[in-house]
């Protein structure tokens, strides 16, 4: 599998301190997006897990769900709001 290889979970929405920064994530490329270029922080556990996952995603060795809640994890983790939307 590939990066540019849609792999998609339910929405989660990053709503970061400046209201100009508000991201939709719903793939392993858009949460490595996230996660490298917004995050205030790069040394959290769960943001190291999430990462860690993003990869796994895409080489097919973990769940899309999984990735999901490690952001909504690193999120918190991070004090960036994560709106959890369903489908």
């Amino acid at each position: 599998m590939e990066w540019g290889t849609s792999i998609e979970f339910a929405p989660v929405i990053l709503m970061f301190k400046n209201p100009d920064r508000v991201f939709c994530v719903r793939t392993a490329m858009g949460a490595a997006n996230a996660l490298i270029n917004e995050f205030p922080t790069d040394d959290g556990e769960e943001f190291l897990l999430a990462i860690k996952l993003c990869v796994d995603v895409v080489e097919g060795k973990a769940d899309p769900e999984q990735l999901r809640a490690a952001i909504i994890r690193a999120a918190d983790e991070a004090g960036v709001t994560a709106i959890a939307v369903l489908n």
